[in-house]
């Protein structure tokens, strides 16, 4: 897993008996935060802060099919107030195909043509993330998964102890997520100590987008842990990106 050193906790799925999740307690707790169009460096090979870009510089890859759909009806919301490039979107379609099953949203003029360049009318950042501020929803119900779950990321892997089992990781996005492409990129958001200044930890920002990962039943009991982990004397593990740590450093 990410980082030298880390803290994690074990639940087992109320839903489903062969699942367990395995929580990153280090990241959590910790107080990332996003800093698009603030100290964003983006993520090409080079820092293009001036570009305000963020990680929508790739376009995002869709989960499956229902996400697809989803950002699909999302975007024929979409007034062109809100979206800038809406007339290509509209022309063309908002996803590329990547596979036999697999979708991408289309790229246009080098990034997502969801993202509002800093020329548009009200400013950069993405349009979908636009229309969840205008209409008061949450931006999880109309983009791709991979973009409102990030930083967050589950990891399935096979339990060695139990074949008919499967641990769920969830801990933080980082460059592996992105696969080989992700060494290269002169940046990333949850390795620099500057995207770690919000003022309450991840698992309270991060709310609406834990539940909906974890599931109604399993999010309260993370958060009552992580609420009793944070008030014990010995604190949780720091974040190797938010101060300096060593093997027996606590915050």
């Amino acid at each position: 897993m990410p980082g030298p050193t880390r803290e994690w906790v074990t639940f087992p799925d109320p839903k489903n008996k062969h699942r367990r999740w395995e929580i990153d307690v280090t990241f959590l707790t910790s107080h990332w935060q996003c800093i698009f169009g603030c100290g964003c460096q983006g993520v090409l090979t080079e820092p293009a802060p001036e570009m305000v870009q963020g990680c929508c510089s790739y376009g995002a890859h869709f989960t499956d099919r229902k996400d697809r759909d989803n950002v699909v009806r999302a975007a024929k919301r979409l007034t062109s107030d809100q979206w800038q490039f809406a007339d290509v979107g509209r022309k063309k379609g908002i996803f590329a195909k990547t596979g036999k099953k697999e979708w991408r949203t289309r790229l246009h003029k080098d990034a997502c043509i969801f993202l509002n360049r800093p020329d548009f009318g009200r400013g950069a950042g993405c349009a979908l993330h636009l229309l969840a501020m205008d209409t008061g929803e949450h931006h999880s119900e109309l983009k791709p998964e991979v973009c409102w779950q990030l930083p967050l990321r589950v990891i399935e892997r096979d339990d060695e102890e139990d074949e008919n089992r499967t641990i769920s990781v969830l801990t933080q996005f980082g460059r592996d997520g992105w696969g080989e492409g992700g060494e290269e990129f002169a940046w990333w958001c949850t390795e620099d100590p500057a995207a770690f200044t919000a003022a309450d930890p991840v698992y309270r920002t991060l709310g609406d987008e834990l539940r909906k990962t974890l599931g109604d039943e399993l999010y309260p009991d993370v958060v009552a842990y992580l609420d009793e982990r944070m008030e014990r004397a010995a604190p949780p593990l720091a974040h190797p990106s938010e101060v300096p740590v060593s093997l027996s450093a606590r915050r």
